[in-house]
């Protein structure tokens, strides 16, 4: 893995903005709602593409905004490039960064050939907060990476009660999906 910082494309940090002639999906919004309430770690809205993952996930990105304005949403549109780890974090870097200055102000400094270490700076400095935060992970379908998989693994095992992930995929990714579903920590609403 590299060790130099990689440039970041600003536009894979953007929140999509709502559509504003979409489809309501108001159920598909509630059961969202619901999860990141109900105290589960995360939630995985899984469906094939043109489903629309993204603009109802931005629509309850914008109520969660609206609801609680002191709540700080990272999200991170991947792409088939994102399987180099170095890449992964250097993004995710700069998706929790772009939430919140405070949050991960010195993980530019850790060698990105740490992701457990990388991830553990992170894991802390959204622990400290003290506000909700939402990390969006969009087309996780496209990591096929085992070392990025493991590290995701890692970071859901480890999250602080404060942060919320939300993984948008064109099919279940390998992730410990079975755990997470018999201990009540994962909401997988129905997009279809």
């Amino acid at each position: 893995m590299s060790e130099t910082p990689l440039p970041v494309l600003a536009t894979k940090l953007f929140i999509p903005s709502p559509r504003p002639n979409a489809v309501s999906r108001p159920r598909l919004l509630e059961r969202l709602r619901e999860g990141l309430h109900s105290g589960h770690r995360a939630t995985l809205l899984s469906a094939p593409a043109g489903f629309g993952k993204t603009t109802v996930v931005s629509q309850w990105i914008a109520d969660i905004l609206d609801d609680e304005p002191d709540a700080h949403v990272a999200w991170l549109s991947l792409d088939a490039s994102d399987n180099d780890p170095s890449r992964f974090l250097t993004y995710l870097v700069a998706a929790l960064h772009r939430a919140d200055a405070s949050v991960a102000a010195d993980a530019y400094a850790l060698p990105l050939s740490s992701i457990e270490g990388t991830l553990g700076a992170l894991i802390n400095d959204v622990a400290a907060a003290q506000y909700p935060m939402v990390l969006v992970l969009d087309d996780f379908h496209l990591i096929e990476d085992g070392t990025i998989r493991d590290g995701l693994v890692f970071l859901i095992d480890h999250l602080p009660p404060n942060l919320h992930l939300a993984i948008m995929s064109r099919s279940d990714p390998l992730l410990p999906l079975a755990r997470l579903r018999a201990r009540g920590e994962l909401t997988e609403p129905a997009c279809g």
